[in-house]
């Protein structure tokens, strides 16, 4: 018997199992509560409902508490579904279970009912049965609290948040039903499918089995400095004053509550403050939760709270945004003197920090940049952090000599375990185009840089801003040897610009992804342009040592495969495996699933193949494959063949229409408004539009597949990261709005709001 249940059905259906361990073969729980805390009030909405005054006519009398429970929805459900809800519970006699169970909550600690749930939720804690907890994260009724309960009880519990749900669930993600059903069926029913998986997963991933580099500052040169803060009033810290603060802060930390294991979520902007908390976090073996604010609030709110951090420590400002959105968790604030007393406090510290730390113990929660979806939280371990320092000093050359402008949110903290000195240039990590080349300058003249890392927006706003650089400012930037550039494919065209900016510099362009960093590496400007163009998508190059690529070919359906092959002009989707990767999804047990095959490997969710010299190329993201009548078509190699023609500045490839019948829309940037292209599409300056029958005929010229339409705008939504990948949801969503005949000049920017993520515009990048 596998017990399944739902809000107050969770204590009933444990009551049950707990009588019942020789039928008992599984417990699926969702949004639900076994233990009340009597230090902690009960929900709002329950201490409502449990009034004296209010409980008959809100639960019996009227169907108010039932209307209410299907009203938290988000968006709201329909009417039917509501109404559905709401059927049994047509009349005040049969609304008398209502008012019962309520009633029956144990609120106060001499409630009749409360022995009851107290044995049922200790008892809990001994069911060694396979456990899965499915979670709406918006839930005003069990908040993350209730499910923190249910995870230490059942430490073996699989989970899948959603983040975007509410109290109901599987009405609010309905997807989670096949999840469940999965879930029984591997976990329960002896599938043989993943066994299946395992079979590719003989042997230890490259690297496995390796010393591990601890995440620690190095202290070999402890009068160097080692992190420079530039922007309003320039802040400086060696290596040993950093390893000292660090000491001292962790014993701060450790005053307040964090106890390894711990997860601390950190909100503090980059520089010597957030690398402090950083490495003090790791030092008392807690696990550190990162989520950048260009996740945008609400996704950043859904991210935090759905990792269930203990502690949060951030600036004032990041702490009431916490407290606003019901992250979980202590608040220890650094800003306004906070970090400086909390080191005080560390200093005056007599238990001494621990001595060794678990590598295999998890060392850090990064998020992605929910371009194909949600955020997903990437749990990394202390070792897999430790495989990926190795891996970046080892392929970049990394070590004694080099100085490095940390313009990258996702490295701008590796700097101290490198012993690299890094400066932090005067620009908001989160939002990369707003690096200007005269903040590049005071970047490499802080620490006298020779290696640069930042985006790809960042490199474009560094070009057209270094006009204004004086011969002086254009000599510091002489001294860089190596630009990298990572977030997204990196045209060729602009690192030869770079080039002209920083003429000292080789260029590379690490690809990988957050759960893997990096996979391949190469230098398109060293290679002939013709020889760039010669094979469908984007180079990425050679995989770095110790990576392993593998390629799980498309189905017609536009599916990835099972069997991984390794062999040339294959496309499908990128496999990796390293002792870099990431351990696992958080939370995420659906994902977690489909990215682990075979055991042991990473499905990127990129698209491409390898080609006879081993290089990879990427062909776009697995999202957004088009699977038409004529079978899949992956968008990069459509667009390069468009892009070529004269005058355009950037091209996108989505589908309209049903899967398996879907149909090829090019969308089109122009150079200039009012320009000659400009004018081929008969459009007004700003408004979408379908292209000019001269401009739709070149482009289906080139496209070499069927397309269905040419449309035409001033630019192309975003990610909010690194302002670098093209969301090419909501420009299929608006390209289908134009193609059906709405109204659709502002289309796209109601796409985008009504989504709450905000897209700068977009030039001349994926």
């Amino acid at each position: 018997m596998v017990t399944l249940a739902h809000d107050w059905g969770g204590p009933v259906s444990l009551g049950w199992a707990l009588a019942h361990r020789e039928q008992l073969a599984a417990v699926v729980l969702t949004n639900t509560a076994v233990h009340q805390p009597v230090e902690h009030a009960a929900p709002a909405v329950i201490r409502l409902a449990r009034a004296p005054m209010l409980l008959a006519q809100a639960c019996r009398t009227t169907p108010a508490f039932v209307r209410a429970t299907t009203a938290l929805s988000r968006p709201a459900l329909a009417r039917d579904v509501r109404d559905a809800f709401a059927a049994p519970y047509a009349s005040a006699a049969r609304r008398d279970a209502v008012a019962d169970f309520v009633r029956d909550i144990p609120v106060e600690p001499d409630h009749p009912s409360r022995r009851t749930l107290d044995d049922i939720a200790a008892g809990t804690a001994t069911l060694d049965v396979p456990a899965l907890l499915v979670w709406g994260t918006r839930d005003p009724v069990f908040s993350q609290r209730y499910l923190e309960d249910l995870l230490r009880r059942l430490p073996h519990a699989d989970v899948q948040v959603y983040p975007t749900a509410s109290h109901l669930v599987l009405e609010d993600s309905p997807e989670g039903v096949g999840v469940v059903w999965d879930w029984v069926r591997r976990r329960v029913g002896g599938d043989g499918a993943r066994a299946a998986h395992d079979d590719g997963a003989e042997g230890a991933a490259p690297g496995e089995g390796s010393a591990v580099v601890p995440i620690r500052v190095d202290t070999s040169r402890p009068d160097e400095v080692a992190v420079v803060e530039l922007g309003e009033g320039e802040r400086r810290v060696t290596f040993g004053e950093l390893d000292e603060r660090v000491d001292a802060v962790a014993q701060g930390l450790a005053a307040r509550g964090v106890q390894p294991g711990d997860r601390v979520a950190v909100l503090v902007p980059p520089g010597v403050d957030l690398t402090t908390v950083v490495y003090a976090v790791w030092r008392l073996g807690a696990v550190v939760v990162v989520a950048d604010a260009g996740l945008g609030l609400r996704r950043l709110a859904a991210a935090l709270s759905g990792a269930g951090p203990a502690h949060v420590v951030g600036i004032g400002r990041a702490l009431a945004l916490a407290a606003a959105t019901r992250v979980p968790g202590s608040r220890i604030r650094t800003d306004g003197g906070g970090l400086v007393a909390l080191a005080d406090e560390g200093r005056g510290g007599t238990d001494p920090l621990p001595d060794r730390l678990d590598d295999e113990a998890d060392g850090a929660i990064l998020f992605t940049s929910g371009a194909t979806g949600p955020p997903k939280g990437v749990i990394y371990t202390r070792r897999g952090l430790g495989a990926q320092v190795a891996l970046l000093r080892e392929t970049f050359g990394f070590g004694p000599g080099e100085r490095f402008v940390a313009a990258f949110a996702p490295f701008a903290l590796y700097g101290p375990a490198l012993g690299l000195p890094s400066a932090v240039p005067d620009m908001d990590v989160t939002a990369p185009h707003t690096l200007t080349a005269t903040g590049l300058v005071e970047a490499v003249a802080a620490v006298d840089a020779t290696m640069v890392f930042a985006a790809p927006a960042a490199l474009r706003n560094v070009v057209a801003t270094a006009g204004s650089l004086t011969a002086d400012q254009r000599g510091v930037l002489g001294g860089v040897r190596l630009v990298l550039s990572a977030g997204a494919p990196v045209p060729p065209d602009l690192l030869r610009e770079v080039q002209e900016v920083l003429p000292g510099a080789q260029t590379q362009t690490p690809y990988g992804m957050t759960e893997a960093l990096p996979v391949a590496t190469h230098d398109p400007t060293a290679t002939a342009t013709d020889e760039l163009t010669a094979q469908d998508g984007v180079c990425v190059g050679r995989p770095v040592p110790g990576v392993e690529v593998g390629v799980a070919a498309l189905g017609p359906d536009g599916i990835s495969t099972e069997e991984l092959g390794t062999g040339p002009g294959v496309v499908g989707e990128i496999v990796v495996r390293g002792p870099h990767v990431k351990d696992r999804y958080d939370r995420r047990w659906a994902a977690q699933e489909h990215s682990d095959r075979p055991t042991g490997w990473h499905r990127t969710g990129d698209v491409g193949h390898v080609d006879e010299d081993g290089r990879l190329w990427v062909e776009g993201r697995l999202a957004h494959v088009l699977t038409t009548a004529d079978g899949p078509v992956t968008p990069y190699p459509v667009e390069d063949r468009v892009r070529k023609i004269p005058g355009l500045v950037d091209v996108a490839v989505v589908g309209v229409g049903p899967t398996g019948a879907q149909l090829v829309v090019l969308v089109l940037v122009p150079g200039h408004r009012g320009g000659p292209l400009a004018r081929l599409t008969g459009a007004a300056p700003g408004a979408g539009a379908l292209a000019g029958p001269d401009l739709a005929a070149r482009a289906r010229a080139t496209a070499g597949v069927p397309v269905a339409a040419v449309l035409v705008r001033d630019w192309l939504p975003v990610d909010v990261r690194h302002a670098s990948k093209v969301d090419r949801g909501a420009l299929a969503d608006w390209a289908e709005g134009i193609l059906h005949g709405r109204r659709t000049a502002d289309r796209l920017r109601d796409v985008l709001a009504g989504r709450g993520r905000a897209r700068a515009p977009r030039r001349r990048s994926r």
